[in-house]
């Protein structure tokens, strides 16, 4: 026999606080993912994902497993601009307005030492966010790269050796052209004192720490070059640099930080990232963050 009986829809239920909601959605949901790969084609990984959307003053409450089913037909090609089809099907799924995205996942790249030229796995930090409305659509890539950084004063006053640390890159970027995530991450590394490796072997470490010593640098110079570098030889609309060295000799973090649209050559670092769509192409203009044109 069929069951009449008919489940009530509490989420769709009226409220009559008259208070809208900016964001409500899922937070730290842990989820396999595939995201493109340079090297390899694609990769498969593990991302930490957090999704939202506003929800108007008259509805009780949003749908909570809609989130997850939206991103689970996804999860396999989450490329520019697949992840912004996805937050706007998320957008239609629950009739708001706007909806967020933001994903961090580990990230390899094979990587050969030096000298020996072993190769391991190294690991990197990255992540994708977006939000997408009627007249709004923005994706950003973040990517954070260790690295190794020898003090220019250090050098300069000491008869013998500088302190040297290793630290953290982050870099955020407006991206609405197609770029391989492997390329911001040997830029960054090639803008510090020396990059970090999983694997080295005694001649390996010898090549390393001499080829710092030969190229202090300044937590602002390590921004500065980056940005500088970064402008050169990519089209990024907006982008953030983020430099924390973990000081050896300190029991304090060194910190500096450059942040501008594209067409900025002032110096100021307080700039926030642009928030009309004017000059950027429509969503089916954009790139894949990746191998091919959509």
């Amino acid at each position: 026999m069929v069951s009449l009986y008919i489940m009530e829809d509490i989420q769709n239920m009226n409220d009559d606080r008259n208070i809208p909601i900016r964001k409500v959605g899922v937070k730290h949901l842990s989820y396999p993912i595939v995201v493109l790969d340079q090297e390899n084609g694609t990769q498969q990984t593990v991302a930490e994902i957090e999704m939202y959307a506003d929800l108007p003053h008259h509805f009780k409450g949003t749908h909570m497993s809609r989130f997850i089913d939206v991103f689970n037909r996804h999860s396999e090609d989450l490329a520019m601009p697949r992840f912004l089809d996805m937050l706007e099907e998320v957008r239609e799924v629950l009739e708001a307005r706007t909806t967020y995205a933001d994903i961090r996942f580990p990230y390899f790249m094979d990587k050969k030492a030096p000298v020996s030229g072993q190769k391991s796995k190294m690991r990197y930090r990255c992540g994708y966010s977006g939000e997408v409305s009627k007249d709004k659509k923005e994706f950003y890539v973040t990517v954070s790269v260790p690295v190794t950084t020898v003090c220019p004063c250090s050098k300069a006053i000491s008869e013998r050796g500088a302190h040297n640390q290793r630290g953290i890159v982050s870099v955020q970027m407006q991206v609405h052209r197609f770029f391989w995530i492997e390329d911001v991450i040997r830029l960054i590394e090639d803008s510090a004192s020396s990059d970090v490796y999983t694997l080295l072997k005694r001649e390996d470490e010898k090549h390393v720490t001499e080829r710092a010593y030969d190229n202090p640098r300044f937590v602002e110079d390590l921004v500065r070059e980056i940005t500088s570098r970064l402008e050169s030889n990519f089209d990024f609309s907006w982008i953030k640099v983020e430099a924390e060295n973990f000081e050896s000799i300190h029991n304090h973090s060194a910190y500096a930080c450059v942040e501008r649209p594209r067409s900025d050559s002032s110096p100021r670092s307080d700039e926030k990232p642009p928030q009309n769509l004017e000059d950027r192409p429509p969503s089916e203009e954009l790139y894949t963050t990746g191998t091919e044109n959509p």
